[in-house]
């Protein structure tokens, strides 16, 4: 129990206890207790919520405080200090490489992302990260640890900036260790060579699939924030070694001043008028060459400062021109993202083709058209003029790619990334669009995103048709490097966590393949998992290093290795929960000395007897893919998610879950398709099952009981591939399932009724059953739980030590099926009123029985206000006292104030169970 929690209520722990017992000790303990909890809060004894409140605030302060301990061993700064790690593994990089030069190519990188995954308000990342840093700060008595406000693109900016700095920070220090070991090595061969194994990217701003608050405006001011940053961070380095007088600190004010003026022309508004444009387009032009256009002009500047500097100093000072060199014209290089439909588009427009990409008949007549169209492309001009009246998509960020190379930063690539990409004719399609603006073949790095099942198993045949493209070859030779995006949430969510994993190695390996086939073994290989933060979105669960021997496992790297391939692994940092990683110094630089560790280990060899059992691999895998690929088809897992949907847990981004319909109809899916993402695996782990990771194991480990228990022990891939289901399990009950089937069932609710102890509550409990019977959840739930409840067995009995989910964590999902009965018996409550513009009585109610609650208090406050308007002071020229004051004040007080109350009670809930699993998204 937290000392919070002792303050409020020294009885409380007893309290706690004496629930899990019952929940642990008595036959029927989930719903047993549900049913006492609930009659506690029945109408009448409404006090019993305060005691609640204080339960779950200790709950979710203990998993709080786990989860800060968690985040310190997750990057080992519980095991070693970090400053120590850094020189260490800067000594054996140094050690390791063959030439001063082999330590200039980035081997690693870390990509801050963002998306709706700030489920926690600012100030409580930041505890959790100083808690991590230090495990004796305190933890002051939060009333709740939920945003106010969804985040906007400035406060994801805001975040991800804070984190960048932080990880530049301890970048300088590792970079200080490699000049100092470099130094001792090579001695003068060294001086003029900028280390930068490790290095960090962003796409805060600049990524625009599934989003509508980012206009091209945004992406350009956003970039140069960026640069800005990149600059006063330079400044403010000379500026500590009082170099601030020289030559080249005052080239770095003016080129300040001139981004700053550059900024601030920016528009910010969406109804910015082509005369803004024009203004922000000429003051953007007229300043470029003040504000550099590449990094690289600062390099004789660079060395004048260098002239007659201590030692120590003059170490400080390549320390800033490497990370300076490393990053280009920003704090982090940029990636930008699309959806691979919006390419289609305009290449639909511009050259006329219209086949569709999907049908395999078709492709072959789009890949000749577009080979032909690069063959006769003549590159087109692009101003800003240009940008404003460009309706594509596509190329208006095309086309501010262009405008940022041209005009912010000539000397670094930008990644296009390129997401659901079905064919290679998606890549020809990028290219000639590049082109055809002007863009260098070396300053975009065009990525396709293989994400979803389709991609995954067709990812062989998409490669190998841009391959066969001379264009493509041209293209890569050109830039020199291939660069592909693995994704984890829309496959996790199709074809199951694991069962992707393993398309994904094999998808690596075969990328390979055709590199030796077509000659290309020069080119370098960039590898992008962009599992983000969650383990329903691929990030390991135990340890940072895990995570990334896991998605870059020692096979693969020692086949590369052979080849002669060089080979980048990215690694994307994703949301509030993937900044904490860099959420103080401490632990930043324990996460960049852990990212130059994995460098620095070179596997030699791999002895795995998983790879000497290819049969039993591609049947395991695919058994679970299987599976889940019918979960995701059967209608009552839609229902499932859709039942309370993303309302279990708070909007965390600008993107939302689900389309929205008008304001009293229920938003409604009928395929998991239907929402996005990330809340389709947060959902998952409010519903206390974890499906997306576990679905299908069950059957693929009855299919080989006795493989699979050698392997579970024996082999580390599969080992690592098991501590998946290791914390899905540990966070996942059928019992709590099941609660959540029968609070569906309209039957569980006439069985209510039959036993009420009056008119009124039966007719409560009656209304309730209909209201389910009318959305039709019931139909089709039922089956689904049997087909998961029977894999489930099947797991069990093939892993019988495997973990359950511990009481403490069930006593949440309790509290809150209690908090649901309350919430829709108080919406019984609520005082008939004639239909008003197709909004009824039922209407409320099926909004309220789908826990949309802010939406249902909207229209209530509506339909009835509080109070009437006060009149008592106007002249109506003739006496009139038949009138009284009017309003709802007891209606609100009654019941939509205990709705409100209630409601936020819930989510925190979801908030303390985000905390026990360690994860959103």
């Amino acid at each position: 129990m937290s000392d919070c929690a002792s303050r409020h209520d020294t009885s409380l722990s007893d309290r706690i206890d004496a629930m899990t017992t019952r929940l642990t000790q008595e036959r029927n303990g989930l719903s047993d207790l549900i049913a006492s909890i609930g009659d506690e809060l029945s109408i009448g004894k409404g006090e019993k919520i305060e005691e609640l409140e204080h339960t779950v605030r200790t709950l979710r302060d203990e998993y709080f405080s786990q989860r800060a301990a968690h985040l310190r061993q997750y990057v080992g700064l519980e095991d070693a200090d970090p400053t120590e790690r850094l020189k260490q593994v800067a000594a054996k990089l140094v050690e390791q490489a063959p030439s001063p030069e082999a330590l200039t190519k980035p081997a690693i990188a870390a990509v801050f992302t963002a998306h709706p995954t700030f489920a926690l308000a600012d100030h409580v990342y930041a505890l959790m990260a100083e808690r991590a840093s230090n495990p004796e700060a305190p933890l002051p008595c939060l009333t709740t640890h939920r945003r106010s406000a969804p985040p906007t693109l400035a406060d994801e900016q805001s975040l991800a900036l804070a984190a960048v700095l932080r990880g530049r920070d301890a970048l300088d220090e590792l970079t200080t260790s490699l000049i100092e070991k470099m130094t001792s090595r090579w001695a003068n061969e060294a001086d003029h060579v900028d280390p930068s194994p490790v290095i960090l990217a962003s796409w805060v701003g600049f990524d625009t699939d599934g989003r509508n608050d980012i206009g091209w405006w945004d992406t350009i001011r956003i970039r140069l924030e960026l640069k800005l940053a990149q600059l006063e961070r330079l400044e403010s380095g000379l500026t500590e070694l009082r170099l601030q007088d020289t030559s080249l600190a005052m080239r770095v004010r003016r080129a300040m001043e001139a981004v700053r003026t550059q900024h601030a022309a920016c528009p910010r508004s969406k109804s910015a008028t082509p005369e803004d444009i024009r203004d922000f387009a000429q003051t953007l032009i007229a300043h470029r060459e003040k504000a550099l256009l590449d990094a690289k002009e600062l390099q004789p500047f660079f060395r004048d400062a260098a002239s007659g500097l201590e030692a120590s100093d003059a170490l400080r000072l390549r320390t800033l021109r490497a990370g300076f060199m490393s990053h280009g014209l920003g704090i982090a290089h940029i990636h930008t993202r699309l959806n691979a439909a919006q390419i289609y588009n305009v290449a639909r427009t511009r050259l006329g083709l219209t086949d569709d990409p999907a049908l395999p008949s078709r492709r072959r007549v789009l890949l000749s058209r577009i080979n032909d169209a690069l063959d006769d492309l003549t590159a087109r001009h692009v101003d800003f003029g240009s940008l404003l009246v460009e309706p594509a998509s596509a190329a208006r960020l095309m086309m501010t790619m262009a405008q940022i190379l041209k005009h912010i930063d000539t000397g670094s690539p930008i990644r296009f990334l390129i997401a659901e990409t079905e064919s290679g004719y998606t890549l020809l399609a990028t290219l000639w669009l590049a082109r055809l603006f002007g863009i260098q073949d070396r300053q975009i790095e065009i990525s396709p995103l293989f994400e979803t099942e389709s991609a995954l198993e067709n990812g062989e045949t998409i490669l190998e048709e841009a391959f066969r493209s001379p264009h493509w070859r041209d293209y890569l030779r050109a830039n020199g490097r291939l660069s592909l995006q693995f994704g984890y949430s829309d496959s996790g969510r199709y074809v199951g966590q694991l069962a992707a994993t393993n398309l994904v190695e094999r998808l690596r390996m075969r990328t390979l393949d055709l590199l030796k086939e077509h000659d290309l073994e020069d080119v370098a290989l960039t590898l992008f998992d962009t599992h983000g933060e969650s383990i329903g979105r691929g990030a390991h669960p135990f340890s940072l290093r895990q995570r990334l021997d896991y998605f870059s496992p020692a096979r693969t790297r020692i086949a590369f290795q052979n080849a002669g391939v060089g080979c980048r692994v990215e690694t994307a940092f994703q949301g509030g929960d993937g900044y904490t990683l860099f959420g103080t110094g401490s632990i930043a630089a324990s996460t960049i000395a852990t990212l130059a560790e994995h460098v620095a280990h070179v596997p030699t060899s791999v002895n795995d007897p998983v790879y000497e059992r290819p049969d039993f691999a591609a049947d395991f895998f695919s058994t679970i893919a299987l599976d889940m690929g019918a979960l995701v088809n059967d209608p009552g897992y839609a229902a499932l998610l859709s039942a309370f949907g993303p309302s279990l847990i708070d909007k965390t981004g600008s993107r939302p879950s689900a389309r929205q319909s008008d304001a009293a109809t229920v938003t409604r899916i009928t395929h998991p398709s239907q929402l996005r993402a990330i809340p389709n695996n947060a959902i998952l782990q409010q519903l206390g099952w974890w499906a997306n990771v576990l679905h299908g194991l069950g059957s693929a480990a009855q299919r080989h009981p006795e493989t699979f228990e050698q392997f579970v022990t024996s082999s580390p891939r599969f080992r690592e591939a098991m501590d998946f289901a290791r914390q899905a399990l540990a966070h996942s009950d059928l019992e709590v399932l099941r609660a959540t089937i029968r609070q569906l069932d309209p039957g569980t609710w006439l069985d209510r009724a039959s036993k009420a102890q009056d008119e009124e509550e039966r007719q409560n409990f009656l209304t309730i059953s209909h209201g389910l019977e009318v959305l039709r959840f019931w139909t089709s739930a039922p089956a689904m739980f049997r087909r998961i409840q029977t894999d489930h067995i099947a797991l069990r009995a093939a892993w019988p030590d495997a973990p359950h989910m511990e009481p403490r964590e069930k006593l949440l999902h309790a509290i809150r099926f209690a908090l649901i009965d309350r919430l829709w018996v108080l919406s019984t409550r609520i005082p008939y009123f004639g239909p008003r513009n197709n909004l009824t009585r039922d209407s409320i109610t099926n909004l309220i029985l789908c826990l949309d609650i802010p939406r249902s208090l909207h229209l209530l406050d509506d339909l009835f206000p509080v109070s009437g308007p006060s009149v008592a002071n106007l002249d109506f020229g003739e006496p009139g006292d038949a009138g009284e004051e009017s309003g709802f004040a007891r209606e609100h007080r009654e019941i939509f104030q205990p709705l409100e109350r209630s409601f936020n009670l819930l989510r925190e809930i979801g908030v303390a169970i985000m905390h026990t699993n360690r994860a959103f998204g």
